[in-house]
């Protein structure tokens, strides 16, 4: 190792403490006094995901029930304030900063300034966003869309939205009459909606909240609850504090998986300790999840040839197809190239597989790390293949348990939120509705912005969401942005999306998960689904941010009135009652039955799960092993200097949302333009922790740059690095996705690294800094 190895780098030092712990109460602390009034903030943050309250804005884990003292933790407490701040983008700020100087500043900033209070279009005279009423919006909107043919229109959702407003929106685009639904699930979990359907019949997880009581093993496979879906620390803290193992692979170390106090044990507060969460920790290589599990099921069959009690041969007999394939296909994958591609152990997989099969129920928990790659849905059957090799879906304590980000993601997809619509809900809104919607498939992501791109797509509306900054490739998407003929956004806060402004671009403001929804003088309620297909209510109470702030419901139904002047559809009606939009989902969708009976009931429902009771909706009518169809060369990239990319949220950050510039327990502070590199590729490539790079994309036939990062080192796997999302998209190729869901491969693009320059910093230059 270099000499200069352990020089100090500006705003990188160690955190030493567990994750949560005081460091979570006083970043939570931290974040009331910055955004909102001190006073204010406590009862608000009490209703956060009780029966009376309102539904946490930030991840999609469930409420295991009422009776604690608080339901948030950290990064909720900073979603809610970040919506709840008193801070304001008045007509005023607006009038004195043009688009041009906005786009200068930061997405921090830019979010930063505080809620949006009035609807605003985009004056090109003047390069500002002018004050516009809620009837001139809504006319400008409808007079766009009847000169366009409705799949030149794109209509994009992001994962906070309501069943209730999702539900609307895509009522409103089918009867405009388009399936072009590009939304936030297909850039994350994509692969989980199009694998889990092929091998067991629904693209939902199939494990509930209790179903962890009962767990005697939990795989964790790339993911990072403690910052992107922390309150499921509190269910992995008890499983470790009863010592069930928690086995984790993930190419980066991270805290919240090693070591976690939790806030609400009182033990531990006072004594500051913490509780040891994984029992073993793998850093396998980014890409590598598809060899590392294919690995644990050649030891598992290993295991069966020597005890003949590996496998479950009862469930697989009476339960599965394709077995035997699958089986064959293992047995030909030499360990050589499974060590190699995962950057793990025979030895250690194996010791996996002993773990497996001595577990009566497991439950195998995965995020992005598994589904944003090529292979994404490869990656997600594979998964399944090993649950079903010992029966783990269809018993209590076992299952599949893909991890969601936003709070509703899942649940509006369940609401018809799809490019790919099924005819019996097709048929359905027509017997309902009486107008024919559209059948053929429409855009997802990718493919609505490289309809823009390619100018095929000429409008943009966007209930929530920074589509453009979500996706990869800005050098060219962010250009075609602007040569759009509408761009709607209805949205709390600036975002980056908003200042590519096309030919009419029109910022709507709405209310937020916190705020008081009154229509009719009636207080409404919305509902969401949780990653677990609980469905439940929310509502808030907060005083809105403006009296000229609407719904997302009543801004959808008031396009929707405007756009469509022989509609079918009684939309002020729908906007005065949720109950009536709710009927109309029950009629329209299966599993909704009694659906506002069973929302007035603490915790609400649960969706139909047929998997849980081992009913497998597939053509087959069984569980279906897969046989994976990458090969080595997916992760082949000629060139010894190829190293793996994997973008990555800072704690401080929720997908595009930047709360802060800190990422505490990486120990990065103040900064976001570094480069996570392990010792030994630091060695390798003859560059030092502090050296600043650049970034070069080594796909085949791109030239993209990612330019000044400072390297840093961390426990990351060899080959393997890591920097931040959304500024590493410009690495991403728009179309270096996952060919079956479309996917963008965001955990594992090839790059090369070149030394920009080498500093030596003094103590003295880190302190004047």
């Amino acid at each position: 190792m270099s000499k200069k190895n352990h020089r100090t780098v500006p705003g990188v030092h160690p955190y030493d403490g567990p994750a949560g712990g005081w460091g979570a109460l006083k970043a939570t602390a931290i974040a009331v006094k910055n955004q909102m009034d001190t006073l204010k903030a406590p009862p608000m943050l009490m209703r956060t995901n009780q029966p009376d309250g309102f539904d946490c804005p930030g991840c999609a884990w469930p409420d295991k029930d009422h009776g604690s003292t608080f339901q948030f933790c950290e990064n909720g407490a900073k979603a809610v304030t970040w919506e709840a701040t008193t801070k304001r983008v008045t007509p005023a700020f607006l009038a004195e900063n043009t688009i041009t100087s906005l786009l200068q500043r930061s997405d921090y900033e830019l979010e930063g300034y505080g809620r949006l209070t009035t609807p605003l279009r985009y004056d090109a005279a003047s390069d500002t966003f002018i004050e516009v009423s809620w009837e001139e919006a809504f006319t400008r909107i409808a007079n766009k869309l009847a000169a366009l043919p409705p799949d030149e229109v794109e209509f994009y959702t992001s994962g906070r939205a309501s069943n209730e407003a999702a539900y609307l929106f895509q009522l409103f685009a089918r009867e405009y009459g388009t399936n072009n639904f590009p939304d936030c699930s297909n850039m994350c979990h994509e692969a989980t909606s199009v694998g889990l359907p092929q091998s067991i019949g629904i693209g939902k997880g199939t494990v509930s909240l209790d179903d962890f009581d009962s767990a005697e093993l939990i795989l964790s496979m790339g993911h990072n609850p403690g910052t992107n879906h922390p309150r499921m620390m509190g269910t992995l803290h008890e499983l470790a504090r009863r010592n069930v193992p928690i086995i984790v692979f993930n190419p980066l170390r991270e805290r919240a998986l090693e070591r976690f106090a939790d806030p609400q044990n009182v033990m531990e507060m006072a004594t500051n300790s913490s509780t040891d969460i994984a029992s073993t920790y793998y850093l396998v290589r980014a890409g590598g999840d598809s060899a590392a599990l294919k690995g644990i099921a050649k030891a598992v069959l290993a295991i069966e040839a020597e005890t003949g009690t590996a496998l479950d041969h009862d469930f697989i007999r009476e339960h599965t197809e394709g077995f035997e394939r699958f089986a064959a296909d293992i047995e030909a994958t030499s360990w050589a190239l499974i060590e190699q591609d995962s950057g793990l152990k025979q030895a250690d997989l194996r010791r996996v597989a002993e773990a497996y099969v001595k577990s009566n129920a497991t439950i195998l928990t995965y995020g992005m790390g598994i589904t944003q790659h090529n292979r994404g849905t490869d990656n997600v059957r594979l998964l399944v293949n090993l649950l079903l090799m010992r029966g783990n879906i269809g018993k209590p304590g076992a299952g599949v348990c893909p991890l969601r980000g936003h709070s509703n993601v899942q649940g509006n997809r369940t609401v018809g939120i799809t490019e790919k619509p099924s005819s019996d809900f097709l048929n359905k809104l027509e017997n309902v509705f009486g107008f024919t919607p559209p059948s053929h498939h429409g855009h997802d992501a990718v493919q609505a912005m490289k309809a823009i791109v390619d100018k095929q797509a000429k409008a943009l509306i966007c209930l929530g969401g920074n589509f453009a900054v979500a996706l990869p490739d800005s050098d060219v998407t962010f250009p075609a942005m602007r040569e759009l003929e509408l761009s709607v956004h209805i949205a709390t806060k600036l975002n980056r999306t908003h200042l590519l402004t096309g030919k009419e671009t029109l910022l709507l403001p709405c209310l937020g998960r916190t705020e008081l929804d009154e229509q009719s003088g009636n207080r409404q309620s919305i509902t969401v689904e949780d990653s677990m297909s609980m469905v439940h209510a929310s509502s808030g109470k907060l005083k809105p941010a403006s009296p000229l702030l609407r719904s997302e419901p009543a801004i959808v139904a008031g396009m929707a009135s405007a756009a469509l002047p022989r509609t079918r559809v009684n939309w002020n009606e729908l906007i005065a009652d949720y109950d009536l939009i709710r009927d109309l989902i029950e009629k329209t969708i299966p599993g909704f039955d009694d659906y506002n009976a069973r929302i007035r009931q603490p915790g609400g429902f649960q969706m139909p799960l047929p998997p849980r009771d081992r009913i497998w909706p597939t053509p087959s009518g069984k569980a279906m092993f897969s046989l994976y169809q990458g090969t080595h060369e997916d992760l082949t990239v000629p060139g010894d200097d190829v190293l793996r990319l994997i973008t990555l949220r800072s704690h401080d950050q929720y997908n595009t949302t930047i709360y802060a510039m800190d990422d505490r327990y990486r120990g990065v502070f103040g900064r976001r333009d570094v480069l996570f590199m392990c010792d030994f590729d630091l060695e390798r490539l003859g560059l030092e922790h502090g050296d600043v790079v650049d970034l070069e994309s080594a796909v085949p036939g791109y030239r993209m740059r990612l330019e000044s990062m400072t390297v840093i080192r961390y426990a990351i796997s060899q080959g393997s690095i890591g920097a931040y999302y959304p500024e590493a998209n410009v690495l991403i190729p728009l179309d270096y996705i996952d060919k079956e869901s479309g996917t963008p491969s965001y955990k594992s693009a090839p790059v090369r690294i070149t030394l920009r320059s080498r500093d030596v910093v003094t103590p003295q230059a880190v302190e004047s800094h």
